[in-house]
């Protein structure tokens, strides 16, 4: 700061020569190369008054240290929070290029032929949550299942309109042309605990509380039929039943219905118990009947993986 107040000084001697250069040339220009007494006299108030207002933030400065020692003191520490970050990436990267070496150049030609096209058999939609991993739980390698992740695994219904699930559905089905649907749900879901603590006709401004919504069916079947179950419970039945109001909420989508009747596409439920580590797998058995008017998942094929 003081470095810029002296600068100050050094413009303004330099803009004092200046206004020197220019009275001297303004009398020249009128016949004369003496300076009239009250130019000069206007010249030195100037030069006075500014003298005396850079002594007075000088001396402020030099009298207040404690105000300069605050600003060093109040910087934010960033230090430690960049040691860590290096920390994350540095293991990250060590990651990167273990599968390089071990998969990547193991397996050159199946990953270039990856460059060129995709055909994945699965399309998977699961949680966000970072301990569900589909291609850690089921194995999935690369160009095996097109994965679309949000909070607590919902599919919305066609009438909705318009989300980055459904996007990302549109895609597979349509242009990838996938062979099975797969919703993966899982236990200890914060998503669904949101969803079983929302309080009817209250407007929120949270985005997860606008989205869990989409669940709300679910909550209400299973109120209905686990009224008798602690909370914890409850969302444990939620859980599994959203599972399969997503797995109706797909055949709302006319290109999937379609595709299903026709033999052409399949759709899965699946839960993954992490407390455990189980897996239960079901498929929905769907021929066209009037299976969505009564709003019950006709399921064949259960299996548990344990």
């Amino acid at each position: 700061m003081a470095h810029a107040v002296f600068q100050s000084s050094s413009l303004a001697c330099s803009s004092s020569m200046d206004l020197s250069n220019n009275s001297a040339k303004t009398s020249s220009i009128f016949g004369s190369q003496l300076r009239s007494p009250e130019i000069e006299q206007t010249r030195l108030r100037f030069l006075d008054s500014f003298k005396r207002n850079i002594t007075v933030r000088l001396k402020a400065l030099m009298e207040s240290p404690g105000l300069a020692q605050d600003t060093i003191e109040n910087k934010p520490k960033f230090t430690r929070v960049s040691n860590e970050e290096s920390d994350h990436f540095k293991e990250l990267k060590h990651r990167f290029l273990g599968f390089k070496k071990d998969k990547y150049l193991s397996n050159l030609e199946h990953y270039q032929s990856l460059a060129e096209a995709q055909v994945p058999k699965f399309m998977v939609i699961a949680c966000a949550d970072s301990r569900v991993c589909p291609s850690s739980i089921l194995g999935f390698q690369p160009g095996e299942a097109f994965v679309v992740r949000n909070v607590a695994n919902l599919v919305p219904p066609h009438e909705n309109g318009p989300t980055e699930t459904n996007a990302a559905l549109e895609f597979a089905v349509n242009s990838l042309e996938v062979e099975n649907l797969l919703v993966v749900g899982h236990s200890c879901c914060g998503g669904i605990k949101a969803l079983m603590s929302l309080q009817d006709e209250v407007n929120s401004s949270s985005f997860i509380k606008s989205w869990v919504v989409v669940g709300k069916p679910a909550k209400v079947k299973t109120k209905a039929a686990a009224s008798d179950l602690n909370f914890d419970q409850q969302c444990r039945h939620c859980e599994k039943e959203s599972i399969n109001r997503s797995l109706l909420n797909l055949l709302t989508y006319p290109w999937i219905e379609e595709r299903v009747i026709r033999g052409k596409l399949s759709i899965h439920g699946g839960y993954y118990d992490f407390t455990d580590c189980t897996f239960e797998k079901w498929t929905l058995d769907y021929k066209g009947s009037t299976m969505l008017s009564d709003s019950t998942c006709s399921i064949k094929n259960r299996e548990f993986w344990t």
